[in-house]
């Protein structure tokens, strides 16, 4: 129940500051409770595919432009509250995306001290434990890089708009932390998960991402999705 309620907090949240859209409200939880996903995809899961194939064509296609200027900081520095329920956007990930999760004893459940996390990036199962030398095993992911929204219209968006699509929660998956840091802020013409039965899930979430936002792709990139996207649905 606490877990329900927090995912449900997230997307009223998002839903009252304008942000999320029906296709984005049907995405909230692409992977379910553990991050797991069936080799064959659901009617529904097909459905939001062929949004955001639709999405995609829509998307702008340009050249990426110089990384000058960009730094963290630029989308707000670290993780924060943006629906102010007490919790930052770190806590609400792992809280919505791990199982059997441990809180901090507190008034309000929110910092999460451990978890069992069924990866959707590799498909291996990761026992997450809060600590100096352990946190990092489970990372979170910007689904769309910071790096990779900045050099694809992000310079030009407001400030709260950058700091908004840092925590959104669309925007982000916990994932193994090597495979994050493997990544980088690599697009999906030079980047996928190695698990290959979330693929679909993988670019159909970028998509979608890049549409709130109204961030472009490049030509590599959009022919990547689209490929992807086409063989899913």
């Amino acid at each position: 129940m606490r877990l329900l309620r927090r995912t449900l907090s997230l997307v009223l949240v998002a839903s009252t500051l304008g942000l999320v859209s029906c296709s984005s409200l049907a995405s909230t939880d692409f992977t379910g409770t553990n991050g797991a996903q069936a080799a064959t995809p659901t009617a529904d899961q097909q459905a939001t595919y062929a949004t955001s194939l639709n999405q995609l064509e829509d998307i702008a296609v340009k050249g990426r432009a110089p990384k000058t200027g960009y730094s963290r900081e630029q989308f707000s520095n670290g993780w924060k509250d943006t629906d102010n329920n007490g919790c930052d956007a770190r806590n609400d990930i792992l809280a919505r995306d791990l199982d059997n999760v441990e809180y901090k004893p507190a008034r309000v459940d929110c910092v999460v001290l451990s978890g069992t996390f069924h990866d959707p990036y590799t498909g291996k199962t990761i026992n997450f434990e809060r600590g100096q030398s352990t946190s990092s095993a489970v990372q979170i992911d910007h689904v769309v890089a910071l790096s990779d929204a900045w050099q694809k219209g992000a310079q030009k968006w407001s400030k709260d708009e950058r700091l908004q699509f840092a925590n959104d929660p669309l925007n982000l998956l916990a994932s193994d932390g090597p495979t994050n840091a493997a990544k980088g802020d690599k697009d999906a013409a030079t980047w996928l998960p190695p698990n290959k039965d979330f693929r679909c899930e993988y670019v159909s979430r970028q998509t979608q991402v890049k549409a709130k936002y109204g961030a472009w792709m490049t030509q590599a990139e959009h022919d990547s999705i689209k490929k992807i996207l086409t063989s899913c649905i």
